[in-house]
């Protein structure tokens, strides 16, 4: 608060619930002829150029009640609709404070906005209600006491054949209702039925009919049974169902903090944590977002988000090619997260962040506890005995971690993003929930999946993510160096052993995309060059270790591979512009190739060299399903790595303290050992 009285926002504190309506409102007056029906209503973060002046007064401890700040803005995503016409999809920016619409943009007809979950709504008592569906429904006898469930999914890159219009698809299931269970598996029963629903007219236009063969089989064609579902089998996960019921033996284990967390949150998002400060937000598109990440009052990123993910199917009949969600760009998966609860989703002493969605009418609701922050060991940091002395002295490896979780249909994903005591960020996703099934005919098996469970085959596929990283290293003058190891030849002179290796280091001075070599130990630095680090000479920088995972499979010349073309490439570099966040562009729904993305920055061909520069970092999982993900499948990890790479003159660990954990005791009973620090005393070998 300052003299006046007036209270400040931070410019990266997300939209409150009466800024959210603020927004509404002045769309809402701006189109009193017509319905509004809304999508998004985020915060439009400030241009860099507007906001780094004010962090830097703010990191100086010189931000005064009268400094310049940049106006608070938000991003409204909305429809128009006006009688007979088409709905008309418009994204404009409102300034909050002044109560004004300062830019509109009426997008063209070729693109289609985010999907909702009223959308959704609309699909599936569309579907109950449409003969043609009904009619095909009573093609199969279904088990008595079983009742149809409608799954809704994007309706992936369009066809040449297809007309330019809004649809949806959906996946077809049934349940058990006998079990009188709301949670029962219905994931274990799939039906040869997808759906086509044409939005503006509200209208079941099609059924596509997939065929259920296995190998040797046609792409096409009936092959199943009247008795669709006789030969599935149930597959329960809720506890209550399950049919050997829990294990007895599990022993409590407790994260105990008595003193309470090592971090503090300020300022509503500002949170400081063993020399790390660092803001977070929430929108979304993005889910969780860190913004202006400092360690020990140096600059490291000013912003890091994940960007896109994509999950393309490998089933290569009719109509499974277009099974490929893009799960941030075309859903908006800001009513997809996860509330979190204490004790389940995070442990310990927790600091939950709230979020704003928006219905159809634009009013903003909290979405609470889509954040969770939390301390976690990860056992060993550092440790070195002296074997002359026998004194070993260890430290652990405390975590901060800032998580969220979504949940898409069947699938769920999990996003850490963990800093550590030595400086050091890492990435981490981490995908579980069930895997999507169609059915297959008894005694068959398919090139294309594995049968999980009886009638059901689990596909092949792929989820290819990507981490936006906009560094700042000790500044915003960046530059990317491609680091090798690489074998050298004997020589008399330079290398008579044969033992010597050259260290490479290549300057990435345009935009670029590049790939892992882990057969050359390929690490990409983001340094600055302007920097010296006192003791090694070498430039400070972070390095990047991207994981040298599969590639896109789809042919390049597919729907699949034009659309996600950010996923020919394990690390992008391209120069900064404003408001390009999204690896596959801003619009992906029903795309037919990427159009805005990451490989149309790099195609700009411009500097990186000690520049304003983002990286970009794709990775992913082939997932080729094994009976032990049915019926839901334990995590999936992978992680990117962001560590300081001579940006320090020492180990910055040192310092924290090896202090004996007090509450460890031996298993059989015997006392808890010494006291003191670990190990302040001599240990006998």
């Amino acid at each position: 608060m300052g003299s006046t009285g007036i209270v400040y926002r931070h410019p990266l504190a997300q939209l409150t619930l009466d800024e959210t309506n603020e927004a509404r409102d002045v769309i809402v007056k701006l189109h009193s002829d017509a319905v509004v029906s809304f999508r998004i209503i985020s915060l439009q973060e400030p241009a860099k150029a507007d906001l780094v002046p004010l962090l830097e007064l703010e990191h100086a401890g010189k931000l005064r009640s009268d400094s310049p700040r940049p106006p608070r803005l938000a991003k409204v995503h909305y429809d128009v609709i006006g009688g007979s016409k088409k709905p008309v999809y418009c994204e404009a920016v409102v300034n909050i404070e002044a109560c004004k619409r300062i830019s509109h943009e009426t997008l063209p007809d070729d693109v289609h906005a985010c999907l909702t979950t009223h959308e959704f709504g609309v699909f599936v008592e569309v579907c109950k209600a449409s003969e043609l569906f009904q009619a095909t429904m009573k093609e199969f006898d279904l088990p008595e006491g079983f009742d149809v469930v409608i799954e809704p999914w994007p309706y992936g890159g369009l066809d040449t054949t297809d007309e330019n219009r809004r649809y949806f698809q959906g996946l077809i299931f049934a349940v058990d209702e006998r079990t009188k269970n709301p949670d029962s598996n219905f994931y274990a029963f799939p039906l040869p039925v997808i759906p086509i629903m044409d939005w503006s007219k509200r209208e079941i236009i099609r059924i596509d009919r997939p065929a259920t063969g296995g190998k040797g089989d046609a792409l096409t064609g009936k092959t199943h049974a009247k008795g669709i579902l006789d030969h599935c089998k149930p597959a329960e996960y809720v506890p209550e169902l399950l049919p050997g019921g829990l294990r007895k033996d599990l022993k409590e284990l407790n994260v105990v903090q008595p003193d309470g967390p090592s971090f503090s949150v300020n300022d509503d998002n500002l949170i400081e944590w063993q020399k790390w400060r660092f803001r977070v937000t929430f929108n979304s598109r993005e889910g969780a977002v860190l913004h202006d990440l400092h360690y020990d009052g140096r600059s490291v990123l000013y912003r890091l988000a994940i960007s896109e993910m994509t999950v393309p199917y490998a089933d290569p009949r009719n109509p499974y090619h277009r099974k490929q969600a893009f799960d941030f760009g075309d859903g908006g998966l800001g009513h997809c997260t996860n509330n979190l609860e204490l004790g389940c989703d995070c442990l310990g002493v927790i600091k939950y962040f709230d979020g704003v969605v928006v219905g159809p009418d634009g009013t903003g609701v909290k979405a609470p506890n889509v954040i969770c922050l939390h301390e976690q060991d990860n056992g060993i940091n550092w440790k070195h005995t002296n074997w002359r002395t026998g004194r070993a002295v260890v430290s652990r490896r405390r975590e901060l971690v800032v998580q969220f979780i979504i949940t898409l249909a069947n699938y769920e994903y999990v996003f850490n993003f963990k800093l550590d005591q030595a400086g050091g960020i890492m990435v981490e996703t981490r995908a579980t929930g069930i895997v999507s099934v169609v059915n297959i005919d008894p005694d068959k098996t398919a090139p294309w999946g594995n049968v999980v469970g009886p009638g059901a085959l689990a596909q092949n596929h792929q989820h290819i993510f990507c981490v936006r990283i906009d560094p700042a290293i000790d500044g915003h003058a960046n530059t990317v160096v491609q680091q090798e190891s690489l074998p050298l030849r004997m020589n008399p002179k330079t290398n008579p052993k044969g033992n010597f290796y050259e260290v490479l280091d290549t300057r990435i001075e345009t935009s670029a995309g590049v790939d892992a070599a882990p057969h050359n130990n390929r690490v990409f630095k983001i340094q600055n060059l302007d920097k010296k680090n006192p003791i090694s000479g070498k430039p400070v920088g972070y390095k990047i270790v991207p994981p040298p995972t599969q590639k896109l499979l789809a042919d390049p010349e597919s729907t699949q591979a034009k659309r996600a073309t950010f996923a020919q490439h394990h690390l992008w570099v391209t120069k900064y512009k404003e408001d390009e966040l999204y690896a596959a562009g801003r619009h992906t729904l029903q795309s037919r190739q990427e159009s805005g993305g990451v490989t149309d920055a790099v195609a700009r061909n411009e500097n990186t060299l000690q520049s304003d520069i983002v990286v970009w970092s794709c990775f992913g999982l082939t997932h080729n399903p094994r009976v032990e993900d049915w019926p839901v499948m334990p995590v999936e990890i992978i992680q990117l790595p962001i560590v300081p790479s001579d940006f320090f003159t020492s180990n910055p660990a040192l310092d924290v303290p090896s202090q004996r954990n007090q509450t460890s005791r031996l298993a059989n009973g015997d006392g808890n050992g010494a006291n003191g620090q670990c190990c302040n005393g001599n240990t006998a070998h």
